[in-house]
């Protein structure tokens, strides 16, 4: 899988980070999630054990949307 840099709240390419591919999708890199009542809400709502999730800033978000 290529990854192409799109845009990140720190510095020139640290974390986190946005990134398209070369297979039509898009990947991102952020911080992990290890507080235990947000990871229990998570497999509540169906996070399978082959997932993951993330945290990332609202202002790396605002700056996909300006990519768009």
């Amino acid at each position: 899988m290529k990854l192409t840099h799109l845009a990140t709240e720190s510095g020139k390419s640290g974390c986190p980070s946005f990134f398209t591919t070369d297979r039509g999708t898009y990947v991102v890199q952020g911080w992990r999630i290890d507080d235990a009542e947000a990871l229990a809400a998570l497999s509540e709502r169906g996070l399978p054990d082959h997932e993951t999730a993330i945290e990332i800033p609202a202002a790396l978000v605002a700056r996909i949307r300006d990519l768009g």
